[in-house]
């Protein structure tokens, strides 16, 4: 991750008026940092011992700020919690079926896809998500011992 796509961040927060606090600025910067799609959970167990006095509450209401900016994305699947991902460039997801990683997976947008959409159901289409499912590498190689 560049610096410079984190402090563009923050400027866009600052511009939109939202003030950046320490624990703010930590959870941003992680999320724009990792590669890990992480929970509030996750997040939180990484920065607690840096804010002691943070709540995980504090980690979902900062997510909330930065989905509404258009900074992260949420990923949700199902009944398991949500994921955020920092990277919010028009990418596809592989996600392992055993233990639930998921890994971007760069490539092309498939716009001409949505175009058809819009041709055959009349749907204004906005966006679609498209997601891969298998089992990683670290599953693989745990599954074969």
């Amino acid at each position: 991750m560049s610096a410079d796509r984190l402090e563009i961040a923050v400027q866009k927060l600052k511009d939109t008026g939202i003030r950046m606090t320490p624990q703010r600025y930590a959870i941003l910067s992680f999320l724009m940092e990792t590669l890990s799609h992480p929970t509030a959970d996750e997040i939180y167990k990484v920065l607690e011992s840096q804010f002691p006095n943070m709540s995980v509450a504090t980690v979902y209401n900062n997510l909330k700020v930065f989905k509404d900016a258009g900074l992260v994305r949420e990923l949700t699947y199902g009944d398991s919690s949500s994921r955020f991902d920092g990277n919010t460039s028009d990418h596809y997801h592989c996600i392992c079926s055993s233990c639930g990683r998921i890994v971007d997976f760069d490539y092309e947008p498939l716009v001409e896809l949505e175009e058809e959409a819009e041709r055959s159901t009349g749907f204004a289409i906005s966006s679609h998500r498209l997601e891969f499912y298998g089992t990683c590498e670290l599953c693989k190689t745990e599954y074969k011992q």
